[in-house]
């Protein structure tokens, strides 16, 4: 039996080739969002806003509360299941940014918290790696869409 004396908090990182402000605004605005990740976001990510993220490929939604934005610094939202998502982006010289995605306070059983992490790990490393192809060479992956193509409930 595994016990876990500190909850896990996942972290994923990735290079984009593309400055700050780039990089940010591709995840405060929702019409470039949707080119790598949900499919459709209700509003432009504000503090004190309630925003709702759609994945309509597999018929699932979540309701987003953005607690805190630095420009081109930070963003912080509390998803609908008490999770806190952390967006850090670390500038590398003007064309260069450290995208760095913090995912925590899981809940559950140590197994259901394992399980829980290891999806957001896999799922954020997606959405990175979705972003660096749209941003650095205009290719539109559909990574999320394509992950499980059997829950796709366009594919059945």
């Amino acid at each position: 039996m595994i016990t876990l004396n500190q909850l896990p908090a996942v972290k994923a990182e990735m290079l984009i080739r593309k400055p700050p402000e780039v990089v940010f605004d591709s995840f405060i605005y929702p019409e470039i969002t949707n080119k790598f990740w949900f499919t459709k976001g209700s509003d432009i990510l504000e503090e004190g806003k309630r925003i709702r993220w759609d994945w309509k490929m597999y018929g699932v939604w979540d309701e987003i509360l953005v607690k805190r934005i630095e420009k081109n610094k930070n963003i912080i939202v509390e998803s609908s299941d008490g999770t806190t998502i952390e967006w850090i982006f670390t500038s590398r010289g003007k064309d260069e940014t450290l995208v760095t995605i913090i995912n925590s306070g899981f809940k559950g059983s140590g197994d259901e918290v394992v399980n829980q992490a290891i999806d957001s790990m896999g799922g954020y490393t997606m959405v990175l790696c979705g972003l660096k192809a749209f941003l650095e060479h205009n290719i539109l992956l559909n990574l999320i869409g394509d992950k499980a193509p059997d829950a796709n409930i366009n594919n059945r």
